[in-house]
């Protein structure tokens, strides 16, 4: 009986002795591998007691043995649903007791601190995965034979549950099918041009959409090979590069890379790809790369809920700044929310997608998926922005992150810019504060570049001329580094928090 898409991944696989993974402590698993490891994982979770729709949740250091469980979960009917590393106990209580997994795997070195957790929400098992081909999982699935009978699950049945990053607010479970993760892997495929000659440098956490599903399911589909590291390291990266074709990152790659003397034309002449996602380029850091490898990074935008979207374009201009056009079978509109009037061209509004990579609403929350979700299909993203006169979407920022002073909006994306384009600065976020007077004040949080001085008189005075009077900070606050999360994003929930006093007193 078929599994809707571990059936495609079997039916495009290459040979069976092809290497899909080869991890940096040399170990190397084949697509037959692939195969039969997750066959005999898939086994033991049917002895669990796994049926079709249970949960099975996975705290996990990243392994190939946890792309098998992943791969393993769909061939047994489960649900599969990772959980960052960096989650607290406290936290990951939250999830179990939200989405009830009958199955939690967790790291063996944690299992202890854990075990009390997932016995108080109830769940049923509790295994342990570690990186060395060990930990209990793998002890249990060894001697299994290497086939096992998939359990059926069509186009619209889940295959994963993966939680918002709950900046604000609990955090959501967005419940993707087969089919979205299929539809949205094999548009990537034909969109970036993977095929079984490709070879990704995969340096992403595995817990996240990116590094799970845009990377690994594309990369499967294509029957390429993937060079799998632990984290992102740059000497690594470029001892890699001439083996490798193609890389998905985070900016924060490409900024670490780019202070790396290695980096040139030399370094980078065998790759034909580099991808970045999961929070905006500077533009900056987009001309600085072309200049350094000849190479225009291509930026795409996706989400939890929907995988990817839009992309730059593989042929054509890959224009910094903006996140492409949409996918094909995708599309993107920008209305007002409110009334879900459309805007015109160049008009800054909501982002709405529709395509079959939508995902299917929140686990266990129907009000909310109610709120985000249009009866006509169309998911409202939460972003803001706009689609310029060529058609290329741009973020603004997100709706959340919107300064409203003096009863004007101000777009953080806009004075950031202008910020980081001054010397001095390496980034900057730009947030709203409460304030007596204007209800939020503008508020610029500054990484200095440490070579050349800069100071708050000096910014407010480059700006002053180049924005609107009520665009321009009433503050400009100097830190080593911004806050991010693990992909890479500005946490400005956490930038607000800390300055909330800011303007009191």
């Amino acid at each position: 009986m078929p599994s809707y898409l571990y059936d495609l991944i079997s039916s495009r696989a290459p040979a069976a002795d092809k290497v899909f993974i080869e991890a940096l402590d040399g170990r190397k698993v084949t697509y037959g591998g692939l195969h039969e490891g997750s066959a005999r994982i898939a086994q033991t979770l049917a002895e669990l007691g796994i049926v079709a729709g249970d949960r099975v949740a996975v705290q996990v250091e990243k392994s190939p043995d946890a792309l098998l469980l992943y791969l393993a979960c769909l061939r047994a009917g489960a649900i599969f649903l990772p959980l960052n590393t960096a989650y607290t106990p406290a936290e990951i209580e939250y999830f179990l007791g939200d989405a009830k997994p009958r199955v939690f795997v967790c790291d063996p070195k944690k299992k202890d601190g854990l075990s009390a957790v997932a016995e108080k929400t109830g769940v049923a098992h509790v295994e342990t995965l570690g990186e060395k081909e060990d930990g209990t999982l793998i002890e249990k699935s060894r001697g299994k034979t290497g086939t096992f009978a998939d359990v059926e699950r069509g186009e619209s049945d889940l295959a994963a549950i993966l939680y918002t990053s709950g900046t604000t607010g609990r955090s959501k479970g967005a419940m993707l099918s087969h089919g979205n993760l299929a539809s949205n892997a094999l548009t990537l495929v034909d969109y970036w041009r993977f095929t079984a000659d490709d070879v990704l440098i995969h340096a992403l956490p595995i817990y996240h959409t990116h590094g799970l599903f845009v990377a690994t399911n594309t990369l499967l589909l294509a029957g390429g090979s993937m060079l799998f590291l632990p984290k992102l390291d740059a000497n690594e990266i470029l001892r890699l590069m001439p083996r490798a074709t193609s890389m998905m990152g985070v900016p924060t790659f490409y900024t670490r890379l780019l202070q790396h003397d290695g980096l040139n034309r030399e370094a980078t002449a065998h790759m034909r790809l580099f991808i970045s996602g999961s929070a905006p380029l500077l533009a900056e850091t987009h001309v600085e790369w072309r200049e350094r490898t000849g190479h225009a990074i291509l930026e795409r935008y996706g989400m939890t809920e929907t995988n990817m979207n839009t992309s730059n374009p593989y042929d054509g201009d890959r224009v910094a700044g903006t996140v492409g056009f949409p996918l094909p079978g995708l599309e993107v509109r920008i209305t007002e929310p409110e009334d879900e009037k459309v805007l015109a061209q160049g008009e800054i509004g909501m982002i709405e997608v529709r395509g079959p990579n939508v995902f299917q609403g929140y686990w266990q929350m129907p009000e909310k998926t109610k709120e985000e979700l249009r009866d006509n299909g169309f998911f409202i993203t939460g972003d803001l922005g706009k689609i310029d006169d060529r058609g290329y979407v741009h973020i603004v920022g997100r709706n959340k992150d919107l300064v409203i002073t003096g009863g004007f909006n101000v777009y953080p994306v806009e004075v950031e810019a202008e910020i980081d384009a001054l010397p001095g600065v390496v980034e900057s976020a730009v947030i709203g504060v409460s304030h007596a007077d204007f209800g939020e004040g503008v508020t610029a949080v500054v990484v200095p570049d440490k070579k050349t001085p800069v100071d708050e008189k000096g910014i407010l005075a480059a700006l002053d001329g180049r924005l609107a009077k009520f665009k321009l900070p009433k503050r400009v606050l100097f830190v080593d580094e911004l806050p991010r999360n693990t992909m890479g994003k500005v946490q400005k929930a956490a930038l607000r928090e800390t300055y909330a006093d800011l303007y009191k007193g």
